[in-house]
């Protein structure tokens, strides 16, 4: 509520308790809206070896090496060890089986809620598993022993993308966000290598249709009543498509989850009125947007924030191959207007797979111009295909 006519029995209702309202006053503000205003969500510090993107700091071989003895030193001397085995990704060729090792059961319960279920069978038959090691009780110094400062002390993540490990120390455990996006960069190389695309990517279903969709983070708070999960981050395969983590209370939902897309698409949010509010694109032309991941002016390459492992530009060149080779339809969509509208974000991705869309065709070259500058500036040439 934003200072609307319902404001006043609300502004009295508060000074009743004291507090006095000398603006405006804000009530069951969605999250995004929230995000809108400002609010943050607390982590822990993340260190991670070997990543090619932004969205962490950087930890030396040498670093790590030190950290690594002083984790397992310190688990060793634990008399109750605890071991967890699970999976990102539901069984398939593609998906990445993990082996968490720790010295508490809080971490170990965190981490079960978040990783497929898998078989202590595919851990050991695995030729690339990750091995997670948690030391919830490891003294607090351990960060700035090794040279990565005191604030660290509470807890912090560690991730070495060469020797597929994680390490969690403290209390760090309960960062979830920070925890997903550093096994998602862990496990990118190996999905990759068999033959799967790490996409950061949400699902959605209509009837018997999977949808894979990218948004700006905004947007997909406003809709993500309506995903199958609220978590980015999915496996493309031959297989089909996956989610990376758990999620609701079981490991399975329907086997919907599993087929092919229906259909990609892409959305974006732009007020200069160029891009139309949907279009039909060929694969050249997604592969193209998604390698731009244009949001109202600025530019997120292929629509990941987070620390990752793989050249965006890979990614859009075996995204474009996938939708040529199965023949999946793609669409942009301009949700400019109803960014936190996410019923009607919905109904306007929906009505578009349903309709008899045009091919995309921007109004003036400008929007244009800045995809061509931008992209330019961070590829010396785009692949062949490829194309506005």
């Amino acid at each position: 509520m934003k200072g609307s006519w319902r404001s006043h029995g609300l502004n009295s209702a508060l000074a009743g308790k004291g507090v006095l309202v000398l603006d405006q006053v804000f009530q069951n503000l969605k999250s995004s809206e929230l995000f809108q205003k400002g609010a943050t969500v607390a982590g822990f510090p993340i260190h991670v070896r070997g990543h090619t993107l932004r969205g962490s700091s950087d930890i030396s071989k040498p670093q790590f090496t030190k950290l690594l003895k002083q984790v397992t030193s310190h688990i060793s001397s634990i008399s109750n060890i605890y071991v967890h085995d699970g999976a990102i990704g539901p069984r398939s060729t593609c998906n990445v089986n993990i082996r968490m090792i720790s010295d508490g059961p809080s971490s170990v319960l965190a981490f079960s809620n978040i990783i497929w279920e898998t078989s202590s069978r595919a851990i050991s038959k695995d030729s690339c598993p990750l091995t997670v090691y948690a030391a919830e009780s490891i003294s607090p110094g351990v960060s700035n022993s090794i040279g990565l400062g005191t604030e660290g002390d509470n807890g912090f993540i560690a991730a070495d993308i060469e020797r597929s490990m994680l390490i969690v120390c403290g209390t760090a455990f309960s960062d979830i966000n920070g925890t997903k996006e550093t096994l998602v960069a862990l496990s990118e190389p190996v999905i990759f290598a068999r033959g799967g695309l790490p996409l950061p990517g949400r699902l959605l279903v209509f009837g018997d249709s999977v949808v894979l969709l990218f948004a700006p983070e905004d947007i997909i708070q406003s809709c993500a009543v309506f995903l199958i999960s609220r978590d980015a981050g999915v496996i493309l395969s031959s297989e089909g498509v996956m989610p990376f983590f758990r999620f609701g209370d079981t490991n399975t939902n329907g086997p919907n989850l599993y087929k092919l897309p229906s259909a990609i698409v892409l959305i974006t949010s732009d007020d200069s009125r160029t891009i139309p509010s949907a279009s039909k694109l060929s694969p050249g032309q997604a592969a193209y947007h998604f390698l731009a991941g244009h949001q109202n002016g600025k530019f997120v390459p292929a629509f990941h924030k987070g620390p990752s492992s793989i050249d965006p530009l890979e990614l859009a060149k075996a995204l474009m191959f996938v939708l040529k080779e199965q023949q999946i339809p793609s669409f942009l969509v301009n949700a400019k207007g109803i960014e936190s509208a996410g019923k009607e974000l919905v109904t306007l991705v929906e009505s578009t797979l349903s309709m008899n869309i045009p091919p995309f065709r921007a109004k003036g070259g400008e929007i244009k111009r800045r995809y061509k500058s931008f992209l330019s500036g961070k590829y010396q040439q785009l692949p062949e295909g490829f194309s506005f």
